[in-house]
């Protein structure tokens, strides 16, 4: 991806999620339209979730809305595949090739690549958005800087 492209996806991305988080909606609304713009708007994101902490089990994540297919890890504990350990080093993760990661829970075959970035209220982890491609190697510098905003802005819903 060119300077061109980071500039044409903050350009058109960013400020749709901003007019979305400015409604007046609850809180999983707005996820889940971010989940769709995310999808609808950017090259090569095929699923595109949030996982949030759960209020009521410690240590614990809990899916939220997304679009995709279904998955079977709606419960993922801190510290278990990407999600998990994003959950616990608060940084964001790319892999390029999930088959090379030791850790990777997978949700389907046909996912070849994947980024996780938290969300933090206050220096505390609340949240991420985990996004799949079946494409390797897709996850560019620019989408990461791009969710990376993104999450900044998400912070301040949680």
């Amino acid at each position: 991806m060119t300077a061109t492209e980071l500039t044409s996806l903050q350009e058109n991305v960013l400020p749709k999620v901003e007019r979305i988080l400015e409604n007046k909606v609850s809180l999983n609304e707005k996820l889940f339209a971010i989940c769709e713009t995310l999808q609808d708007n950017v090259e090569h994101f095929d699923w595109v979730g949030f996982y949030i902490a759960d209020p009521e089990v410690e240590q614990q994540l809990k899916l939220g809305p997304f679009v995709g297919e279904p998955t079977n890890h709606t419960i993922i504990p801190y510290g278990k595949g990407i999600c998990g350990q994003v959950a616990l080093s608060h940084k964001t993760f790319v892999s390029q090739d999930v088959a090379s990661e030791e850790n990777y829970l997978s949700c389907s075959p046909s996912v070849k690549s994947e980024i996780v970035v938290p969300i933090l209220k206050d220096g505390n982890f609340v949240a991420q958005i985990d996004i799949d491609s079946k494409v390797k190697n897709s996850i560019s510098e620019e989408k990461k800087e791009l969710l990376e905003e993104i999450c900044i802005l998400l912070s301040n819903e949680f």
